[in-house]
């Protein structure tokens, strides 16, 4: 244990069971900043600690499908769907039910508890809602834990979907509500906060995250995390971001190991208790070898599988990375925390 660090007076105030203060978290978000190289790995050291106090070695892992691909209205800067911009991505209709149980099935098969239906657009018809409804029952009678990603759902939807089995509702938040105008222009970040509201309040779980590397800074990072804290979110997606040709950050560069291990750190720190999972760009990042090495700094699940226009790894190397740190997936008997 690292304590000499001087990160180790926050670990110690996280480790209790209390909440970093805001000027706690101000502070550490500046050493985060500034950490040097040598300084990164006390850091991801003191944040594995509080994900093993919380998961012991166990390791979420979740899957999604790419259920309706494309055409969305929205001006997400990041994002391959969006037909504001050329990419070449994949458009299609909402996908036949044996295309989502079979996907279901593989994903279960290489160890995955959780199974995510994906719907690019911001509200669904009624037609799609129906569909959703159908894929979400049978994915709960196939054994599967059943969440879905399908925009912005009134109170009644909500309640629909988890009446049909829906485990947990997901809707990232992308990035800090200061920064958020430099991302998307085509909707007000309260829309996106009020839906993690709603379906909290209809008894559902919430897997709600980010993308990290859009050009935010520290601040904007430790911002969305306390935004998460206060919402009460119990699982944070971590996606690092691929720059998509044809959308406005194609020319981005990605985050350095290092950079990716800083922010996962922190969010330990500020969510001790969340699940914090690897999604997209962990390969770009850190590369196809060392895929996994958040699970060394503070990330306690991974997204196997592909993703929503990028492919992922093979599953079964995933479980082999698992394997070599000593790491168990968890069964479904502990999939969310709380």
């Amino acid at each position: 244990m690292p304590t000499t660090s001087r990160f180790y007076p926050y670990y110690a105030v996280a480790a209790s069971g209390e909440r970093l203060s805001l000027a706690r978290v101000d502070r550490l978000t500046r050493l985060a900043e500034e950490a040097e190289p040598g300084e990164i790995a006390a850091f991801a050291a003191l944040a594995l600690d509080l994900k093993r106090r919380r998961f012991a070695d166990r390791v979420g892992l979740c899957a999604i499908v790419n259920a309706k691909s494309g055409g969305c209205s929205e001006d997400c800067a990041f994002c391959a769907q969006s037909a504001h911009y050329r990419t070449g991505a994949p458009v299609y209709p909402f996908v036949d039910l044996e295309t989502i149980l079979a996907a279901a099935r593989r994903m279960r098969a290489s160890g995955a508890t959780r199974f995510g239906v994906v719907l690019s657009g911001k509200a669904l018809e009624d037609e799609d809602f129906e569909l959703l409804l159908e894929a979400v029952a049978a994915l709960r009678a196939e054994g599967i834990i059943p969440d879905a990603s399908c925009g912005l759902l009134d109170p009644g939807q909500l309640a629909a979907l988890r009446l049909a089995g829906m485990d947990a509702y997901h809707h990232n938040l992308e990035t800090a509500r200061s920064y958020f105008p430099a991302v998307c222009t085509s909707h007000d970040y309260r829309e996106d906060v009020a839906a993690v509201k709603a379906a909290l309040a209809a008894g559902l779980n919430v897997c709600s995250g980010g993308i990290f590397g859009l050009g935010e800074n520290f601040g904007h990072r430790a911002e969305l995390a306390l935004t998460l804290r206060d919402l009460g979110v119990a699982s944070v997606p971590v996606n690092f971001l691929t720059p998509i040709p044809g959308t406005p950050l194609e020319d981005l560069q990605p985050l350095s190991p290092g950079e990716a291990m800083r922010i996962l750190a922190l969010l330990r720190f500020i969510l001790p208790s969340a699940h914090i999972r690897l999604c997209g760009g962990r390969q770009l990042v850190f590369g196809p070898g060392d895929k996994n090495l958040g699970l060394q700094g503070g990330a306690s699940g991974v997204m196997i599988g592909d993703y929503l226009t990028v492919a992922g790894a093979d599953p079964q190397s995933d479980l082999e990375d698992l394997a070599r740190l000593g790491l168990t997936p968890e069964d479904a008997a502990s999939r969310f925390p709380g």
